[in-house]
């Protein structure tokens, strides 16, 4: 049985909210403190016209803004060090960074790349869930009817068809790519697009937001084996 009725009915409103595992009820029942905090930062932002037609360079200000929001409430980007130790010896195979992590809740915001960023996400999510380092993994996209609005500023052919959007995704996580995990999905509706006018200096280089660079790495699987194998995790801070 499905748990989204837990997401408020104004989020619903502005987000496509799609789920794996009753991750909403996860969310809402173990990490209530962490749940809170993605309904407020969620429920504050808005798809500004000036941030579209702005240039983000490596990240957009539209990411920005929503990892600012959780950043201001102590949400950190993180990665995990993670090793198979394999008949004695040990092969080190690190996570990619996560975008915002706190406590046992990790999120990962994929405005506009390349929709393989989706695979390495939920693989990462799937690994870390494994391991018991996470309960539930969230990842807050576009909805992809948004290419409307791309095209009427003239920005469509920045967002292409193989870039992250909610098409991309649901079935990626209908086809279990999050393995075991709980996953909770956002993707931005037309009704949060506001029409603020053109960019200015301070949005073009996104000095309105708290700025946490990230280097996107990607993760290879690292498979399983028959023979003794110990997986660990360990938080790199």
């Amino acid at each position: 049985m499905s748990t989204i009725h837990l997401v408020p009915e104004e989020l619903q409103r502005l987000y496509h909210v799609d789920e794996w595992r009753n991750a909403t009820g996860v969310l809402s029942t173990a990490c209530p403190g962490e749940w809170a905090e993605i309904i407020r930062v969620l429920s504050a932002f808005r798809l500004r016209r000036s941030e579209i037609l702005a240039a983000g360079g490596a990240k957009s200000p539209i990411a920005r803004q929503i990892d600012g929001g959780f950043y201001e409430l102590g949400w950190q980007e993180k990665q995990f060090k993670t090793a198979i130790e394999l008949d004695g010896q040990t092969f080190q195979s690190p996570t990619h960074k996560i975008d915002c992590l706190k406590g046992r809740v990790a999120l990962e915001v994929e405005w506009n790349n390349k929709d393989p960023f989706f695979d390495r996400d939920l693989n990462n999510f799937r690994l870390l869930f494994d391991l018991r380092a996470i309960d539930v993994g969230v990842i807050v996209t576009r909805g992809s009817e948004l290419q409307a609005i791309f095209r009427s500023l003239g920005k469509g052919a920045s967002y292409g068809a193989s870039t992250t959007h909610r098409d991309k995704l649901l079935p990626r996580i209908e086809g279990g790519g999050g393995g075991g995990c709980p996953v909770l999905t956002f993707a931005i509706k037309k009704e949060l697009y506001i029409d603020d006018g053109d960019p200015t200096n301070l949005v073009v280089h996104g000095q309105h937001n708290r700025v946490n660079s990230r280097s996107r790495e990607r993760f290879g699987d690292t498979g399983s084996s028959r023979r003794n194998i110990t997986h660990h995790a360990e938080r790199i801070e």
